[in-house]
């Protein structure tokens, strides 16, 4: 019987994957899901395997609700044929996307693409997988520092991810009957692919966030992975209900 087990969705690439690493090292078992890298998603399996861990990979689209109850389904065959359990531990809903578009240029077809990713998505998934997940658990979400720090063009993206965010506070009083704790973490300024890369591969703007960064660096997606490993650990119980910034002191 697996001890702990996870699912992180878009563990693929950037912060999920990292998250998964990070956990797996913990001895915590991955089931991760992509959108539609699944070249990416194997390698991840294959790295997990090789640390001695164990990992499945599904592939989902969170903005796409109608898929939920199949992926539900498959989630708890997989938890029984993989990895001898009926439930599982660990719920991050980290999978999303960017979008960069200023008030005046926005269309109702991008401001729903983001609510069906970022709010609609993670709550009524959360809906639909509450009966496989332990008493006890944990729930994390993923918010972003555009919530507290402004940046023209970011919005829209910034309204979502804030929605997602006061929710997380609901969440935890209607599951505290289960003991399942859900907090929230709201990344700063990391090198991904984020936002066509502009942090990562332009030095310029590189090193323009790194100065609005107390610790003088930009952030690394294992500077995130480690951090969501660490909060979902059993030493940090007591903590509930809350926003973690994660940020490397940004814009304070």
């Amino acid at each position: 019987m697996t001890k702990k087990i996870a699912l992180i969705t878009g563990a693929s690439r950037g912060l999920g994957r990292s998250m998964a690493l990070h956990l797996a090292k913990r001895g915590v078992a991955i089931i991760g899901t992509y959108r539609s890298g699944a070249a990416e998603a194997d390698t991840l399996r294959q790295e997990i395997e090789a640390l001695g861990g164990k990992a499945a990979m599904i592939a989902l689209d969170v903005s796409n609700s109608a898929s939920f109850p199949a992926f539900a389904e498959t989630v708890a065959d997989m938890l029984k044929t993989r990895f001898g359990r009926e439930q599982f531990d660990f719920l991050v809903n980290n999978a999303g996307q960017g979008l960069y578009a200023l008030m005046t240029d926005a269309t109702e077809e991008q401001f729903d693409q983001l609510i069906d990713t970022h709010l609609r998505g993670p709550v009524f998934l959360t809906q639909k997988l509450l009966p496989l997940i332990a008493d006890g658990g944990r729930i994390l979400n993923v918010s972003s520092g555009f919530v507290r720090v402004t940046m023209a063009g970011y919005g829209l993206y910034a309204a979502a991810k804030a929605a997602i965010q006061t929710l997380t506070k609901f969440m935890a009083v209607e599951l505290g009957a289960r003991q399942i704790r859900v907090n929230t973490i709201a990344p700063g300024a990391i090198a991904t692919d984020f936002g066509g890369g502009a942090v990562r591969d332009d030095a310029n703007v590189n090193a323009y966030v790194a100065g609005t960064i107390a610790l003088g660096r930009v952030g690394e997606p294992d500077d995130i992975g480690g951090a969501v490993a660490a909060i979902l650990s059993d030493d940090m119980g007591w903590a509930n209900g809350t926003t973690f910034d994660i940020s490397g002191g940004q814009a304070i």
